[in-house]
């Protein structure tokens, strides 16, 4: 088995290609050892010193390392804990699902267009661009103009989701929006 590694635009955070499926559809993040206990291979992950998120998308694991930890001395013990997952043939995640997305979103019943075509647009422009750096972005609300999405993965702490969410996302969505005046992270 080979895993590739790609950096991320967040240094902190390195993009792990096991080349198989990761999970079959959604993502999870774990942002704590304490949250692990739904995948056997995220608690193999948070054993490696350092390692303070973990991130699974279709087909990549995102890995976030603690200040002045070293990818050095961090990466053959990640590289050797997904390795050992995928060679014993057990699940994953242990309860087999992906996390929720839709999970908590807020918007006005009149503006269900409108969000419509705003997660239309995140999900097939914004969100395997995204993935392509490790993260996802998913919409989380719509309230007087403003869009509310959540930054997880690679995104997460990222130096440049700033940027990316005023000059890419805000962008794209006002220009199909016009209904949308500011896109912000929760």
């Amino acid at each position: 088995m080979f895993i590739q590694t790609e950096a991320t635009p967040n240094p902190a955070t390195l993009k792990f290609l096991p080349g198989r499926v990761v999970l079959e559809s959604g993502t999870y993040d774990f942002t704590s050892a304490a949250e692990a206990g739904a995948s056997p291979l995220a608690e193999k992950l948070f054993q490696v010193p350092g390692v303070t998120a973990i991130f699974f998308g279709y087909d990549f694991i995102t890995v976030t390392k603690q200040d002045g930890s070293d990818w050095q001395h961090m990466k053959p013990a990640i590289l050797g804990a997904i390795m050992e997952q995928f060679m014993s043939g057990q699940p994953v995640m242990a309860s087999g699902e992906a996390e929720d997305t839709e999970e908590g979103e807020f918007f006005e019943a009149e503006d269900q267009e409108t969000v419509n075509t705003i997660k239309d647009l995140l999900e097939t422009r914004v969100r395997p661009a995204v993935a392509q750096d490790g993260g996802d972005i998913t919409f989380k609300g719509f309230k007087e103009g403003i869009v509310y999405l959540s930054m997880r993965g690679a995104c997460a702490g990222c130096p440049s989701s700033t940027a990316t969410l005023q000059h890419g996302i805000q962008n794209l969505l006002r220009h199909f929006v016009p209904e949308v005046q500011e896109v912000r992270p929760i």
